[in-house]
C-alpha cells in the first residue's frame, strides 16, 4: 500500500516530467532513507511470519485445522528448529508483499517521486504481520503518474501470487471437512475457486486443505482486494481518481456505504473498514491535469477491476 504524507496539493504528487506549465520546476526536497529501520522491521516481520508459518506447517502435517493450537513466540525460542518449517509460508507471503510495495516504489523512481522504501509491520496476529507500506513524499502533477503508481503495486503483487497459489495448491491435499472444523473458516475468492477446479476437479471446497504456501497466497489475494477498493487513498482510490477526477470523493463515499450491507450480511470486518474509510480515507489530494489516460491505461484499469473481482471475498473470515 502506498501511504501519502499530506492531503494538501503541494505535498502530494508524482512526476517532474509531466508538470503543468503553472507549476515550478524546482525539484522537491528529498528525505533521507533510514535503512536500518527498514531492515529491522523486515527482519522482525520475517521472524513473526515464520512463527505463524511453523504452526501452519505443523497443523498441515497432522491434518489439524489451520488456526488450532497456535505456537506462542516464547515457545519458538525454546525450539528454534521449528522455524525452518515456517519458512515456505513466510517467504512466500513476504515475496508477495515485497512485490506489491516495490511495484509502487519503482514506479515512483520512474517518475522521480520521493518515496520511502517499504516499511513492514510485524505483529502477533494470525498471519504474523499487519502488512507493509511505502510513504510517498513528493508532489503529484499527472493523472497518468497517479494511475501508474497506484496500479503498479496490485499488479506486481498479483503476478507473484499467481505462481504461489498454483504451487501451493499442487502441494495441498484432500482432507474431509478439516476446513470446517477450525475456530476460523476462510472464504474462497473466485480466483482460488478457479484454481481449485483446475487442480482438484470435482472436489468440493471444504475437502481441500491448503498448504501453507497456498495460505500465504490466499492472504495476498485478500490484501490485493482490500487495496483495490475504489475508496480514498487506497490503490483502487488512486486508480478511480485518475479516471473520474474530483468526482472521486462522492464515489468513494458511495463505495464505503456499499460495504455496510456486505458487513451486516457476511463479515463484520467490512463495517470496521467502512467506518475507518468514511472518516479517514474518503479524501484525495487534487491533481490539476486534464491530459487523458489513453487507451492502454484504460485497458489496465479494466485489468485492475478484473483482479479486484477475482480477489474480493464478501466473507473472508467466518468464526465458528
Amino acid at each position: 500500500m502506498a501511504e501519502h504524507d499530506s492531503f494538501s496539493t503541494p505535498e502530494y504528487g508524482f512526476s517532474t516530467a509531466a508538470r503543468p506549465p503553472f507549476v515550478s520546476a524546482t525539484e522537491p526536497a528529498r528525505f533521507s532513507q533510514r535503512y536500518w529501520l527498514h531492515v529491522l522491521l523486515f527482519l522482525l516481520t520475517v521472524y513473526s511470519t515464520t512463527v505463524v508459518g511453523s504452526r501452519l506447517a505443523y497443523n498441515f502435517a497432522h491434518n489439524l485445522p489451520a488456526v488450532e493450537g497456535w505456537t506462542t513466540y516464547p515457545e519458538i525460542w525454546a525450539s528454534p528448529s521449528q522455524l525452518v518449517a515456517g519458512l515456505p509460508f513466510s517467504l512466500t507471503l513476504l515475496a508477495i508483499l515485497l512485490a506489491h510495495e516495490f511495484g509502487h516504489y519503482l514506479a515512483c523512481v520512474y517518475y522521480r517521486v520521493d518515496a520511502s522504501l517499504p516499511y513492514f509491520l510485524p505483529a502477533p496476529t494470525l498471519i504474523g504481520t499487519l502488512g507493509a507500506f511505502i510513504r510517498i513524499r513528493g508532489p503529484i502533477y499527472s493523472r497518468r503518474a497517479l494511475f501508474d503508481i497506484g496500479i503498479a503495486g496490485p499488479v506486481a503483487g498479483f503476478v507473484f501470487l499467481l505462481p504461489a497459489l498454483s504451487i501451493g495448491l499442487a502441494y495441498s491435499k484432500i482432507v474431509p471437512d478439516v476446513a470446517r472444523e477450525g475456530a476460523i473458516l476462510f472464504g474462497s475468492p473466485a480466483l482460488l475457486w478457479l484454481f481449485q477446479k483446475m487442480i482438484f476437479p470435482g472436489v468440493a471446497d471444504g475437502l481441500i486443505y491448503l498448504h501453507p504456501v497456498a495460505r500465504a497466497a490466499w492472504i495476498g489475494v485478500f490484501a490485493t482486494a482490500l487495496n483495490l477498493l475504489p475508496i480514498g487513498q487506497l490503490d483502487g482510490g488512486h486508480i478511480l481518481y485518475a479516471f473520474v477526477g474530483e468526482r472521486h470523493r462522492r464515489l468513494s463515499r458511495v463505495f464505503v456505504l456499499l460495504l455496510v450491507p456486505v458487513g451486516l450480511v457476511y463479515w463484520w470486518g467490512w463495517l470496521f473498514w467502512a467506518v475507518v474509510l468514511f472518516f479517514l480515507g474518503s479524501r484525495h489530494p487534487v491533481i490539476y491535469d486534464e491530459q487523458p489516460l489513453g487507451a492502454v491505461r484504460q485497458r489496465l484499469g479494466a485489468l485492475a477491476l478484473l483482479i479486484f473481482v477475482l480477489s474480493f471475498m464478501p466473507n473472508p473470515f467466518v468464526f465458528n
